[in-house]
């Protein structure tokens, strides 16, 4: 949000908390509702060029019935209705690609969520396939270990198994990249995987 403020756009903030945004800088509205609320939702995305989103479990929340799969459902629809295509979305390698190969180390970190986060896992999944099967123009941003070090600008991107990219990202680099994935469309319709 900082860095498309930063760079001059305008940014529309869709939260349930608006109390737990810093920032009140120009440029910046922030649209208060949940994901099941539609009418928000169509407010929040009337007018945009593209949407991003950070959805992902969160320690303890309760995820058997698949609200995170439900609200890109709902962010779906609302795209659809306000005729918005671009949609950027941040997940992890959970979320397999065909074009990845074998890889023993994601392969671990993988099996480690299935196995002790299997809520988490299933509804990582199941929202990248939700939007997969859309017509939108969309990119599924992969990442591992995300970190609060400072932004390098030095961002690889590739599939797992090929030695493209490595495991760790700074949550700035991962801002910085999908931010740049609303107007480049190198990787449209395609799920890289990113890292440091």
């Amino acid at each position: 949000m900082e860095q498309a403020l930063a760079a001059g756009n305008e940014v529309v903030a869709y939260v349930r908390s608006p109390a737990k945004i810093s920032t009140s800088q120009t440029g910046l509205t922030i649209v208060q509702g949940e994901l099941t609320d539609l009418a928000a939702l169509g407010r929040a995305i009337y007018g945009a060029d593209a949407v991003t989103s950070v959805l992902g479990p969160r320690p303890g929340e309760d995820l058997h019935n698949q609200p995170l799969t439900h609200g890109m459902q709902a962010i779906l629809a609302a795209m659809h209705s306000n005729d918005v295509r671009r949609l950027v979305i941040s997940s992890t390698p959970s979320a397999a690609d065909p074009n990845d190969l074998p890889d023993l180390q994601f392969k671990l970190l993988v099996a480690i969520i299935r196995t002790i986060m299997r809520p988490a896992y299933e509804e990582i999944v199941s929202v990248a396939r939700t939007v997969r099967a859309s017509e939108l123009d969309w990119t599924i941003v992969r990442v591992s270990l995300l970190n609060n070090q400072a932004g390098t600008g030095r961002i690889r991107a590739g599939y797992l198994g090929r030695r493209q990219v490595g495991t760790k990202l700074s949550r700035a680099d991962l801002a910085r990249f999908m931010l740049g994935q609303v107007q480049d469309n190198a990787w449209l319709r395609q799920a890289p995987a990113i890292s440091n």
